[in-house]
């Protein structure tokens, strides 16, 4: 199947896009620098962890392709328009510029939903990630040395963040 960017449709992710949501985001678990994350949780539970605004697929035909969706950084009311992105390719999908055509939409819909801040954290390994994240105006806020440990391993992670030009600037 082709992978061109001009053939994406963006949409937004319902639950029957969740078994290749799943299956997706396991081909990140497996490579060892997407996530924290050993396993895949249930539908259910990524249901309540991820924001219901601004939850997108991008799409070939009926193929689910990528993903990308919003996680708050806070339960402060302060936060409410600050959240953390999540963004995954599946690997025949990498490196085609589908990437950079699901960050821009996504950048569009959470602004258009009122988010003044988007951030990220992502391994230092994980160069493809970084790079998508400052193309789409993303800065280094700093690194969290020995965050977590994944298998046994202590873990770096890259912060990055988006401030919108277009929302919150009173």
């Amino acid at each position: 199947m082709s992978r061109d960017v001009n053939d994406i449709v963006m949409d937004q992710m319902v639950a029957s896009d969740w078994p290749e949501v799943r299956s997706i985001y396991l081909e990140g678990i497996e490579t060892g620098n997407a996530t924290f994350d050993t396993e895949v949780p249930s539908w259910e539970e990524w249901d309540q962890k991820y924001l219901q605004d601004c939850r997108l697929v991008a799409k070939i035909g009926k193929d689910v392709i990528g993903w990308a969706a919003l996680l708050p950084t806070s339960s402060k009311k302060a936060f409410a328009g600050a959240a953390e992105l999540s963004i995954y390719l599946s690997k025949a999908s990498t490196g085609k510029g589908i990437g950079t055509k699901l960050m821009t939409y996504m950048i569009a819909e959470s602004e258009a939903k009122g988010f003044w801040t988007l951030q990220s954290g992502i391994f230092p390994e994980n160069k493809g990630s970084i790079r998508l994240h400052e193309n789409a105006g993303f800065v280094e806020v700093g690194v969290r040395e020995r965050i977590g440990k994944l298998n046994g391993v202590w873990r770096d992670v890259v912060l990055l963040e988006r401030r919108s030009r277009v929302v919150g600037l009173d």
